[in-house]
C-alpha cells in the first residue's frame, strides 16, 4: 500500500465498518512506519484492472505481529481473495521474525474467524466493547509460529 492507495481505501473501509472505520489519518500513520530499515508495518492492496479488491495490515513489535485490518470487497468474499492477503501478512511476520502473531476480531464476524482458524489461530480470549461506538467484543485469536503458516492453510483444508 502506497499514499496513492488510501482514498480508494478509505471508500471500502467506510463500506465494510460503516461505524468503526478507519480515518485517514490512521492510514497515513500506518504508512509512516512501513518503510525503510526500520520498518513495523507491512501494508498490502490487491488491485485488478485499476479497482481495489481489498487491503491488509500487520504491525510488528519485537517478536509479536499484530493483523491491523484485512478487508476484502463483498463482491470478493469467498474466492480466497482474504486468505491471500493473510498469507502474505504472515510472510511479513515471517521477515520481522516475529514468533507469535494476534488479531482482533469481530465476535459476529464468522466468516472471518473461519478463515484465521483455517491458517492454525486460536482464540485466546475476548475484549469486551472493542468495537466502537457499537459496543461489539472483539475474539482475541493467536497463531504461533506464522512461519508454518506462509503458505497457506495449515494442514488438510476441510470443506466449507
Amino acid at each position: 500500500m502506497r499514499w496513492w492507495d488510501i482514498d480508494p481505501v478509505l471508500g471500502l473501509e467506510k463500506d465494510l465498518f460503516p461505524e468503526d472505520a478507519w480515518s485517514r489519518g490512521m492510514f497515513w500513520s500506518e504508512l509512516a512506519h512501513a518503510r525503510g530499515p526500520e520498518a513495523t508495518r507491512r501494508y498490502v492492496v490487491a488491485e485488478e484492472d485499476g479497482r481495489l479488491h481489498g487491503y491488509a495490515g500487520l504491525a510488528a513489535s519485537g517478536d509479536l505481529g499484530d493483523v491491523q485490518t484485512i478487508a476484502v470487497r463483498r463482491e470478493q468474499w469467498g474466492t480466497g481473495l482474504g486468505a491471500r492477503l493473510l498469507t502474505e501478512l504472515l510472510r511479513a511476520a515471517t521477515a520481522f521474525e516475529c514468533a507469535e502473531v494476534l488479531l482482533e476480531c469481530r465476535v459476529d464476524n464468522i466468516r472471518a474467524q473461519k478463515l484465521y482458524e483455517r491458517f492454525g489461530f486460536e482464540a485466546i480470549g475476548f475484549r469486551r466493547g472493542y468495537y466502537q461506538p457499537g459496543n461489539v467484543d472483539a475474539l482475541v485469536m493467536r497463531l504461533n509460529d506464522p512461519s508454518t503458516s506462509v503458505n497457506g492453510v495449515q494442514g488438510t483444508e476441510s470443506n466449507g
